[in-house]
């Protein structure tokens, strides 16, 4: 998994230190929730770089409305709420080419996926059950029907039925 956070953000800082992080993937009718989020830092005093309105919160989870669940390979908690959530180790993290962001590179060790949005009886994501939250140009959207899939795709359909 690759990232680009900003490099005065609290989750770049702790990186430079602590390699462990969790990615929480909502779905998207959590966008609310992640709007909460969104003007939230964990660095105080708050960064000159951050945008205007941004404001320090110690407890994100609870500012959001989420819920703090344990890692079981990393240190940082997951998002209870997310219906994917990877725990990962930082591999390398470095600036990017103007230096206002960082560059994580992580290896995901572990994957927790909703039973929801798994095709039953496999460890495959459904991608019809699952409706990421794609955040394009500041506003959020979900996904529309499937179009098609690759010819590389080794995810079983889901059985005829399986709602969704």
């Amino acid at each position: 998994m690759v990232l680009g956070l900003g490099r005065d953000g609290q989750s770049a800082h702790n990186l430079a230190s602590r390699p462990d992080l969790v990615i929480n993937l909502p779905a998207a009718d959590q966008w609310p929730a992640v709007e909460r989020l969104a003007p939230l830092t964990g660095r105080d005093p708050v960064p000159a770089t951050k945008a205007e309105g941004c404001r320090f919160e110690p407890d994100k989870f609870g500012a959001a409305g989420l819920t703090a669940e344990p890692s079981q390979l990393v240190r940082p908690p997951r998002v209870a709420e997310c219906p994917l959530q990877l725990e990962a180790r930082a591999a390398r993290v470095r600036p990017d080419a103007t230096g206002e962001f960082v560059i994580v590179e992580a290896a995901v060790r572990r994957v927790h996926a909703d039973a929801r949005v798994v095709v039953p009886g496999t460890d495959h994501v459904a991608p019809a059950a699952w409706t990421p939250l794609i955040y394009s140009f500041r506003h959020y959207f979900g996904l529309g029907p499937e179009l098609g899939h690759s010819y590389r795709t080794r995810t079983p359909r889901a059985p005829a039925g399986h709602s969704v």
